[in-house]
């Protein structure tokens, strides 16, 4: 698991077997398989909460890898609620929302996977992926 600090382009959207995780499915870890579009291995990734990602600001943050608008169009992430102003103006479902770039096992192509994580009311803490894709580095 990386940061991505280069232009990307996003292509295609990997199937996840799991996205959804809430209280102890989290602890230690929420894992899940993803398949390759490129060459069908399936890819385990593994999400520590508190330890695994990086903040999603860093993706649209001056346009330096993606833009908002790129974020809100391949439906990675939605506008904020302004309740939840606070977690920044993109997130997956109002929670704070973390990337992290992975590659396949087998043919190295590169993905990126974005996730939120956060308590949604007292006693439910959620752990959601909203997908992983896959993407290109652009010149």
């Amino acid at each position: 698991m990386y940061s991505i600090s280069k232009k990307i382009k996003i292509s295609k959207q990997a199937s996840i077997v799991k996205n959804h995780f809430i209280n102890d499915e989290i602890i230690p870890s929420a894992a899940t398989k993803f398949t390759c579009c490129d060459c069908g291995h399936q890819n385990t990734i593994e999400i520590f909460p508190y330890e695994t990602g990086f903040p999603i600001f860093q993706i649209y943050n001056e346009d330096k890898v993606l833009s908002k608008n790129e974020l809100l169009k391949n439906k990675i992430v939605t506008e904020t609620s302004q309740r939840m102003a606070h977690f920044g103006d993109v997130t997956v479902h109002d929670l704070p929302t973390l990337y992290f770039g992975a590659d396949c096992r087998v043919c190295h192509s590169k993905y990126i996977c974005v996730f939120s994580y956060g308590e949604k009311q007292p006693g439910l803490t959620v752990l959601n992926i909203s997908g992983i894709w896959k993407y290109e580095e652009l010149e």
